[in-house]
């Protein structure tokens, strides 16, 4: 399969909408081309199956290399192994999801569609990239159309809030450059000559006074994006006066950008530096997972609630990749793959509230399951799956993190997971406070009688996510051997996993 399609179909969409007129005009075509994505993902994905089982070993499959820029050695290359599809999955997911929530959008509908589909295409060309500077582009890709959705159809103090996530999404991504930099300059191999590939590089040693510079710069660059703490203060104000289906975006998959860079970059080309690092940086996981949970507790507002429980649950992320252990690494993507979904799903439900309600303040919600059923149960799911019920996504996630985390035989980290382990507890309390508060009950205002249930796009999208929850939560296997083959390119072959 060439790879190149799921980055041109996003481009193509987008020079469709910028052909076309309307407003549903645009909507179909996004729904088209992002139902084409979603299809081709899912067939790459059983490709991929097919020819693991067939025996093929390499490490990456499906590679396409073609020269970009001859005198810097750069290439458009790209490439997948079991990370890269679920991180592909994901992302078509919530992108055909957040057009379906976006259908109501009047004001500057082709505008808006084709930030999105710019959104789209700069994750599916990270997660695929294998070329150190085209990776760095694709993430660069989507700093400006986020800053654009938000200050033009966001709400509150949305271009004060969209100008603080641009500039601090910008900082990270100053930091993860000079990372990325300082790599390819001490990636000489034997003959001298230095490398932007990943594959090529990983087989060279990185001098260890290199990896001490370029490590942190690399993974706080990328880890800005993931919340990392104390790096986190963008995602709330984002996140919150963000459009739906932008705050979808956010939280579903741009923050997985910077788990997966720090974990195919920092992680993968500096191991030495990485161990020595280790200490760091769960405890600045583990930081960030606690203040995150009792930070939610403290929310009135629905969207903030969400916000403040994704910088706790990519903690998760961050703890899960500084254990280098394969089991919590393994853990680490399904939080991702996992956090994507549900976060996606919270976000749009959020959204149908508050179109409906004109409010996302709890307290002055209360009983609204018995006007919009289909909405509350979303919702009730979405909070279930947070807090970890087995059966649903989020369980499968956290307990591979946790159990790997507990694998490494040392007193340090094994408190830090304990520590970790409490926050569930602390987000159960506001799961469940919060549902009571605005679902179950009597209903507060009479008027909230008048409110129709969800539309059939929102519905649609709604499924879409659900199936996944559901699906990754009671048939976890496939997707987590798929991820846990992929992670002994990182982690076996660097012997990260010794006397783990």
């Amino acid at each position: 399969m060439n790879l190149s399609f799921l980055i041109l179909i996003p481009f193509l969409t987008l020079l469709a909408l910028l052909a076309g007129n309307g407003a549903q005009f645009s909507r179909m075509i996004a729904a088209v081309g992002m139902t084409i994505q979603l299809g081709l993902s899912v067939f790459l994905a059983f490709a991929y199956c097919a020819e693991r089982t067939a025996g093929n070993t390499t490490t990456m499959l499906f590679q396409t290399e073609v020269s970009w820029f001859k005198p810097l050695g750069i290439n458009y290359h790209v490439g997948v192994d079991g990370i890269s599809i679920a991180m592909i999955l994901l992302t078509a997911i919530v992108m055909l999801a957040g057009v379906l929530i976006s259908w109501n959008i009047e004001k500057m509908t082709k505008e808006f569609f084709i930030l999105f589909m710019l959104l789209g295409a700069g994750a599916f060309g990270f997660f695929m990239s294998l070329d150190l500077f085209a990776l760095f582009f694709f993430f660069e890709l989507a700093v400006i159309p986020k800053y654009l959705l938000i200050a033009i159809w966001g709400s509150g103090r949305k271009e004060f809030f969209a100008m603080k996530l641009a500039l601090m999404l910008m900082a990270g991504s100053a930091l993860a450059l000079v990372g990325i930099f300082g790599i390819h300059f001490n990636s000489a191999a034997a003959d001298g000559t230095m490398s932007w590939n990943l594959i090529e590089i990983g087989k060279v040693h990185i001098p260890i006074a290199a990896q001490r510079l370029f490590f942190p710069l690399t993974f706080i660059g990328f880890g800005v994006i993931s919340a990392l703490f104390p790096f986190h203060t963008w995602a709330p104000d984002g996140h919150s006066s963000a459009p739906t289906a932008a705050s979808m975006f956010l939280a579903g998959i741009s923050m997985k950008l910077g788990g997966y860079g720090c974990l195919r970059v920092a992680i993968y080309l500096m191991p030495e530096a990485a161990k020595e690092y280790a200490p760091i940086i769960i405890t600045l996981a583990v930081i960030g997972i606690l203040y995150g949970a009792f930070a939610t507790v403290k929310q009135t507002d629905l969207k903030y609630m969400n916000a403040y429980s994704s910088v706790s649950h990519c903690g998760f992320v961050i703890l899960g990749i500084g254990m280098l252990t394969k089991t919590a690494a393994t853990g680490a993507v399904l939080q991702m793959v996992s956090h994507g979904l549900m976060t996606a799903l919270f976000f749009a439900v959020i959204g149908m509230v508050y179109d409906r309600s004109h409010t996302r303040i709890g307290a002055q919600m209360g009983g609204l399951l018995k006007v919009i059923p289909f909405i509350g149960t979303a919702f009730i799911i979405s909070g279930l799956c947070s807090l970890g019920l087995p059966g649903l996504s989020g369980f499968v996630a956290e307990m591979n993190v946790l159990t790997g985390a507990f694998e490494v035989n040392s007193m340090y980290p094994r408190i830090i997971t304990l520590l970790a382990a409490c926050s569930l507890v602390v987000t159960s309390v506001y799961i469940l406070r919060m549902t009571g508060l605005v679902m179950l009950g009597p209903l507060k205002k009479e008027e909230f009688r008048n409110f129709k249930d969800a539309r059939w796009t929102e519905r649609l999208a709604s499924y879409i996510l659900i199936v996944a929850i559901i699906g990754m939560g009671v048939l976890p296997f496939w997707l987590s051997g798929m991820i846990s083959d992929s992670m002994g390119g990182i982690f076996d072959n660097l012997h990260l996993l010794a006397g783990n």
